[in-house]
C-alpha cells in the first residue's frame, strides 16, 4: 500500500457517520442492501449516498449491483493492507 491510498483510506474512518455505516455493514457478516443502510442511520439518503461513495473510492467497501438493487460489503483485503501499513509506524 502507497501513502496515498492510506491517506485516503484514513480520511475515510475519520467521519463517525462512515463508521457507523462500516459497523452496520459489518454487523450483516457479510452483505447489507442499500435500504437497510437507509433504515439503521438516521441520515437523508443524499448524504449517506455522499458516505457511501467516500467509502468506496476507499476501496473499503465492495459494491454489487444487481438491477437496481445495491448492496453493500466490507472489503477486508483493504483493511488487512490497511493495517499491515499502520504496522510499519509501531515499534
Amino acid at each position: 500500500m502507497n501513502a496515498k491510498k492510506a491517506e485516503r483510506i484514513s480520511k475515510a474512518l475519520g467521519d463517525p457517520y462512515r463508521l457507523k455505516i462500516l459497523e452496520a455493514v459489518k454487523s450483516q457478516s457479510g452483505w447489507l442492501q442499500c435500504g437497510a443502510v437507509l433504515d439503521m442511520i438516521d441520515l437523508a439518503q443524499s448524504t449517506i449516498s455522499h458516505h457511501i461513495k467516500q467509502l468506496t473510492d476507499a476501496e473499503l467497501l465492495i459494491v454489487e449491483k444487481d438491477g437496481r438493487n445495491v448492496r453493500y460489503q466490507l472489503n477486508q483485503e483493504v483493511f488487512a493492507d490497511y493495517i499491515s501499513y499502520l504496522t510499519l509506524f509501531v515499534g
